[in-house]
């Protein structure tokens, strides 16, 4: 019995003889599809050219599962429902595009919650199809019976019940395009048991369209007069400037209009750090300017809530709704990112001389670098963690994927680390939530499968996904993973201790041996306490082939200054 056969749980369509199969794109118009509620699903995705399923098996999503499997979709099996959503969001963050973890109810919904809420605050439209104890036991105390939608609504664009199995690929249909839409964020869907194991016929329809409005060129002209005119401009892109595929446009209106740029986020790499206008070690330019543009990323404490000294602030966003409202903005232009920036470089208006202003800044910044030089070789042991980071750096590719999980190692790395092209770094972003290193590197494994993807953690962050290691293994996703490890919690056991004079609840167990957990797990690793013998290590975690720790113990006095304001 092949695959599309109904008792196979796979999905009838009206496709003439000789015309596209599964695998290839969707026909321009509708069509007829028929078959369980799970086959409908997936063909509904795979119109919206979704290829990965992201998932831990239960019960309620059996039927998607097996349609999946015959429809030769790529399924991701984790350990952990939170790693599920984290991979279907860095998948969907270094893909640009829609992507989806499939979760079972009741538990596997409430597990995936950090994950949900991770991804809205990071604007990734992760699809989340998840099950439901049947319609027909709704009150009577079925297994995992839950209502999602209450725990999944403030953490989502738009969340859902089907009740009719018909209606499966017109929902997933219009939650697809809402979670793509700027600004984009995530989308949740249940099926109830019962509707998911019905039989129906229904139209796929090819998706809806999905891009940013269109920006109001007085605004873009008023922002792009105020950049001109400044005395001491600074632009800061984030990652909304790589989502909006307008790295190239960045790129041309901060050459055009001779401005220096700082990354925030995922806006790393959208200017390359060797670019004679990128910075970002001198960041208290932002504090000495008299025009800040800030384009794609919120006002947030990332960025001292938006209050630059006595600078006019320009905030441009790919939708109006992320205007900031909290403090006065001189021009905040709105829509397609790309027509901003590329409106701002075509300015032929008057223009300030920004070339002193640039060299003290290149100057100060070629300073701040060579400071950090004894922290990146340094000698002593315990092992500094930026000596670790001096290490990588120099073993590291040009087009290496990075990953950071955790608190002050990862500081470390987001200060240190360089990035060369867009779309190549990952962190937490500001919802600061840890354990979702595993499930961003599953998602970099898998879509640059011929590059370095190293992911850099804090030893409390591993904690959070130790056990998705075993899916490293079992799906073969050769990563290199650094650990720094303190033994403390270092974001809360400094900061404590300078407000109260002493922690409480803030130490590990000092040496714990997590190269020995990724052993058992069937990967490889080793522990590292001589800063000479880092390099070696990083030569053999990379030449391995298999997903390999290097589980480094650093010197937990050392402690990360911190400049971001928390309130």
């Amino acid at each position: 019995m092949s695959a599309a056969e109904p008792g196979a749980g796979g999905c009838r369509t009206g496709t003439p003889a000789g015309g596209p199969d599964d695998g290839e794109a969707a026909p321009a118009g509708p069509r007829r599809i028929e078959g369980e509620g799970g086959a409908l699903a997936v063909a509904a995705l795979r119109a919206h050219g979704v290829d990965t399923l992201f998932t831990l098996s239960g019960g309620h999503i059996f039927s998607v599962l097996h349609a999946a499997a015959g429809a030769g979709m790529r399924i991701v099996d984790v350990r952990h429902e939170q790693t599920a959503v984290f991979a279907a969001e860095g998948y969907a963050r270094l893909g640009r595009r829609p992507a989806v973890a499939l979760l079972t109810a009741g538990p596997g919904v409430t597990n995936g919650i950090s994950g949900l809420a991770t991804a809205q605050a990071n604007g990734a439209p992760v699809v989340v199809l998840a099950g439901r104890a049947a319609l027909k036991r709704r009150g009577t105390g079925a297994l995992q019976e839950f209502d999602h939608l209450p725990l999944v609504t403030p953490v989502t664009k738009d969340a859902r019940t089907v009740t009719r199995t018909d209606a499966i690929p017109g929902e997933l249909r219009t939650l697809t395009a809402t979670a793509a839409t700027p600004h984009r964020g995530p989308v949740f869907l249940d099926i109830p048991l019962d509707v998911m194991h019905r039989r129906a016929g229904a139209t796929l329809r090819p998706p809806l369209a999905a891009g940013p409005p269109a920006p109001d060129p007085d605004e873009i002209a008023k922002a792009a007069e105020l950049l001109a005119a400044a005395r001491r401009p600074v632009l800061v892109a984030g990652g909304d400037v790589w989502w909006g595929g307008a790295w190239e446009a960045l790129r041309r209106c901060a050459e055009s209009l001779r401005v220096p740029t700082f990354a925030n986020g995922q806006g790393r790499g959208c200017l390359p750090a060797r670019h004679e206008l990128a910075f970002s070690r001198c960041r208290d330019a932002l504090k000495e300017a008299d025009v800040v543009v800030v384009a794609g990323t919120p006002l947030d404490f990332r960025l001292s809530f938006g209050r630059f000294g006595n600078a006019r602030v320009v905030h441009a966003v790919d939708h109006p709704a992320l205007r900031a409202t909290h403090v006065p903005t001189a021009a905040a232009p709105a829509g397609d990112l790309r027509r901003v920036l590329d409106g701002m470089a075509a300015w032929s208006g008057p223009r300030a001389d920004h070339e002193e202003w640039t060299r003290r800044l290149r100057d100060r910044e070629r300073a701040l670098r060579a400071a950090e030089r004894p922290e990146l070789e340094h000698a002593g042991e315990p092992i500094h963690p930026a000596r670790v980071l001096g290490e990588l750096i120099a073993r590291l590719d040009h087009d290496a994927v990075v990953i950071a999980d955790g608190g002050d190692f990862a500081s470390y790395a987001g200060r240190l680390l360089d990035s060369h092209l867009p779309g190549h770094w990952l962190d937490p972003g500001p919802f600061g939530c840890l354990g979702n290193g595993i499930g961003y590197a599953i998602a970099a494994r898998l879509l640059h499968p011929d590059r370095q993807v190293v992911l850099l953690l804090g030893d409390g962050a591993f904690g959070f996904s130790a056990g998705d290691v075993d899916t490293l293994v079992r799906h073969r996703l050769p990563v290199v993973m650094v650990v720094g490890n303190n033994g403390v919690w270092g974001l809360e056991k400094h900061p404590m201790r300078a407000l109260y004079g002493a922690d409480v609840a803030a130490d590990l167990r000092p040496g714990s041996r997590y190269d020995q957990v990724v052993q058992a797990l069937g990967g490889a690793g080793e522990t590292v306490t001589d800063p000479r013998r880092i390099a070696p290590a990083l030569r053999r975690a990379f030449a391995s082939g298999v997903p390999y720790l290097v589980n480094v113990l650093t010197d937990p006095e050392v402690a990360y200054r911190r400049s971001a304001k928390l309130g």
